[in-house]
């Protein structure tokens, strides 16, 4: 799993990236949330893990940007702190961080909740292959929407996005109906 590590003190970026490393995980890493932001708009990263307070753009700012940002699949967001309490923590839920972590941080306490994050990012990935799914009648093609109303495919896909509608017939579709059809009438005398 990729993560974008940042922090601005470069033992701790180091020392706890190198740690992460080990433990199996792609870490790329910033010194503050200007540099982070910049990152994380070149590369998908489902997680960041972030310090709070930072010269350049501090990580509660960094989560509002990352929440704010129009991206197809969910990041999680860790921030890391010296600051602990109920308001803390509050205040970084707040500003849309799925996990707080108290500083001095343990490498295995933070394996542990990307565990978790690894997780909650595998359920979301299958919710979203889920809502991918149309329940489609296997006969008549229409597709079954709310309140167990049936559409046609038409009907359904055009309430539901931008998509217009023109009709043409498949080669084969053309050679069962079309041409069957024509050599119907023919013989029919039509």
């Amino acid at each position: 799993m990729r993560i974008l590590f940042v922090e601005d003190d470069t033992d701790l970026r180091g020392s706890l990236g190198a740690a992460l490393r080990h433990l199996g995980y792609e870490v790329d890493t910033a010194a503050g949330g200007e540099e982070a932001w910049a990152l994380f708009n070149e590369q998908d990263y489902p997680v960041v893990v972030t310090d709070w307070l930072m010269p350049d753009g501090d990580g509660l700012e960094l989560c509002r940007r990352v929440r704010s940002a129009d991206r197809e699949h969910y990041t999680y967001l860790i921030v890391l702190s010296g600051r602990s309490g109920t308001d803390s923590y509050l205040q970084g839920m707040e500003a849309g961080a799925d996990d707080f972590v108290v500083k001095p941080c343990e490498p295995r306490e933070l394996d542990a909740r990307l565990r978790v994050a690894r997780r909650i990012l595998g359920l979301q990935s299958r919710i979203h292959q889920l809502e991918g799914l149309l329940p489609i009648c296997s006969y008549c093609k229409r597709i079954r929407g709310d309140n167990d109303v049936w559409y046609s495919v038409e009907q359904y896909l055009s309430g539901r996005s931008d998509a217009h509608f023109t009709h043409g017939v498949c080669p084969v579709c053309y050679v069962t109906h079309v041409q069957t059809d024509l050599e119907a009438l023919r013989r029919s005398g039509l």
